[in-house]
């Protein structure tokens, strides 16, 4: 574990398979363009980076995220609106509710390994995470290497998925629940009948040319061409590889943290926690430029 330091920007990796620090940065502040390519760069490297002790605006947010493409507009929340209106790009992660009703999505349970938005043909190429409010205990988020995971992957299984695209259900969520509109799936048990987006198995990353495996989230997963037997045992056995501990960095959040991750080369999961307990987190994602290939 090295720390650098390029254009007062210092990167300290975390030790684990991926992750890294940055400091002597100020995110409610302008970024030059060769901070911002520091950054990037060291982005490249660690898939994921973290930001400690910011104090960001929303407007603060969003302009730190521009720095890496267009972003995606939040989805409509249940309620029919943006959940923060007058920035129609941010979402509210949290388990709070107002007047009865629920300021974010995802609440309080457990969300299980996946990919942002894989089930969409141009999945978001980041996704970044801002902490307001955190629990004392729970709701921390843990990361998968994929270029390492794909890597590792023995030889029989490496040729087993190659040339091979998987279905990514878009009928529920990362926390399981069925999304809106899709609610016809809910009992549905067979994965090739379930609607959804299919993507290569391993994808090259378009800026590093990296070779990663690419299963998006287990639920509903199918692999084209095979029976559903076949698929699920294949599947199991790429899953039980890919969550080891090898390829695994956690993140124990604290308020004032900003991380943001690579959804090409990735995959994240959150911990449950107490309900009681108060988590508010703000998410912006940036637009996918290239298809998974």
């Amino acid at each position: 574990m090295t720390t650098t330091t390029i254009n007062k920007v210092t990167i300290t990796p975390s030790g684990a398979a991926l992750g890294g620090d940055i400091t002597g940065v100020d995110l409610s502040s302008s970024l030059t363009d060769d901070q911002v390519a520091a950054i990037i760069d060291a982005w490249h490297q660690n898939l994921v980076l973290r930001f400690r002790g910011q104090s960001l605006s929303d407007a603060d947010l969003i302009r730190f995220s521009k720095h890496f493409g267009e972003l995606d507009l939040a989805p409509i929340s249940s309620s029919g609106k943006r959940e923060i209106p007058e920035y129609p790009e941010i979402v509210v992660i949290s388990n709070v509710k107002e007047g009865g009703r629920p300021i974010g999505s995802l609440g309080n349970a457990e969300a299980e390994w996946h990919t942002d938005m894989s089930y969409v043909e141009l999945p978001p190429k980041m996704s970044c995470l801002y902490s307001l409010e955190v629990p004392e205990k729970g709701g921390n988020t843990s990361f998968l290497n994929m270029y390492a995971a794909y890597e590792a992957l023995p030889n029989d299984l490496k040729q087993a998925i190659t040339g091979k695209r998987c279905k990514h259900d878009i009928s529920r969520n990362s926390a399981g629940e069925v999304r809106k509109g899709f609610e016809e799936y809910a009992n549905e048990l067979d994965p090739r009948k379930i609607p959804g987006t299919y993507h290569p198995l391993v994808c090259s990353h378009p800026m590093t040319g990296r070779k990663c495996l690419y299963l998006g989230r287990r639920g509903n997963a199918h692999i084209e061409g095979l029976d559903v037997n076949e698929s699920e045992a294949l599947l199991d056995k790429l899953w039980a590889h890919a969550i080891d501990s090898e390829f695994r960095w956690d993140q124990v959040w604290q308020v004032g943290d900003l991380i943001f991750w690579d959804n090409r080369c990735t995959m994240h999961r959150r911990d449950a926690f107490d309900d009681s307990a108060r988590r508010i987190m703000h998410r912006t994602q940036v637009k996918g430029e290239t298809h998974p290939a």
